[in-house]
């Protein structure tokens, strides 16, 4: 079966979503249904029914999040030595070389991205041309609008 790598973060905050999806809302969806149950004809009961969908949902989550985890590589960038090159965890910042404009990003794994937040996917394109470079390499990103450059100014383990 292959691994997909995972930032400690990311596995953490997984874990907390499936504790809270089993010690909290578990209990009250089953709650929700013997309350509902109790209210008589199933057949025509809304609240019933939107527990049992809910409920659907809820148990979907968990196969997925205990799934994810399963297969995660959980990879404590912290835990290995600082090289100055690029890889899986790192956080790392880097400049448009045509118009100085930095940005930080952090490369995660698929599961965890959100460029809101700067946190990048490995599998991105910007992540693939970045990964394995060093530090003050530049790195040419393929995109739409034709090629852009980045230079690395920094790579931290944090």
């Amino acid at each position: 079966m292959t691994k997909f790598p995972m930032t400690v973060q990311g596995a953490r905050a997984l874990e907390e979503e499936l504790k809270h999806l089993k010690t909290e809302l578990r209990p009250q969806i089953t709650q929700a249904i013997a309350e509902a149950r109790e209210l008589g004809d199933l057949k025509e009961n809304a609240e019933y029914h939107a527990a049992r969908e809910q409920q659907g949902m809820v148990e979907a989550r968990i196969r997925d999040i205990e799934g994810r985890l399963q297969n995660a590589q959980v990879i404590d960038v912290t835990a290995i030595p600082h090289t100055g090159k690029v890889i899986f965890g790192v956080t790392v910042e880097i400049a448009n070389v045509e118009t100085d404009e930095t940005v930080v990003y952090q490369i995660v794994g698929d599961d965890e991205a959100d460029i809101k937040q700067g946190k990048l996917s490995v599998s991105s394109p910007i992540a693939r041309a970045l990964v394995g470079k060093e530090e003050g390499d530049v790195a040419a990103v393929k995109t739409p609008s034709g090629t852009v450059e980045y230079e690395i100014i920094e790579v931290r383990h944090v």
